[in-house]
């Protein structure tokens, strides 16, 4: 019994299929869309983080400065998560293939 028990789980397998399930194409389409509002949010808190560093340090104000300063990378880090993302996803799943 316990023979045949680990040999039908030996034989699992999955193989992702995006026309598996009815509405992928869909949810694709959604992520893509919410991929490109969250690089438009990045370049938007890029633009601004920037001018109130430049603004806050040509007038003197160190804390606005910092402030500009530390938004500028929060900016520029978001923008590096999501565009590694979809290279991070599919090292990670093909990594988790060689698994035995």
């Amino acid at each position: 019994m316990l023979a045949s028990a680990s040999a039908v789980l030996a034989a699992v397998s999955a193989t992702p299929d995006p026309a598996g399930l009815p509405g992928s194409s869909v949810a694709e389409k959604l992520i893509n869309g919410l991929f490109f509002y969250t690089l438009l949010g990045c370049l938007a808190g890029l633009l601004i983080s920037v001018l109130v560093w430049v603004f806050s340090s040509r007038a003197q104000n160190y804390h606005h400065a910092a402030t500009g300063r530390q938004g500028t990378m929060v900016a520029a880090f978001g923008a590096l998560v999501a565009g590694a993302a979809p290279a991070l996803i599919n090292f990670f799943q093909t990594l988790g293939t060689t698994v035995k």
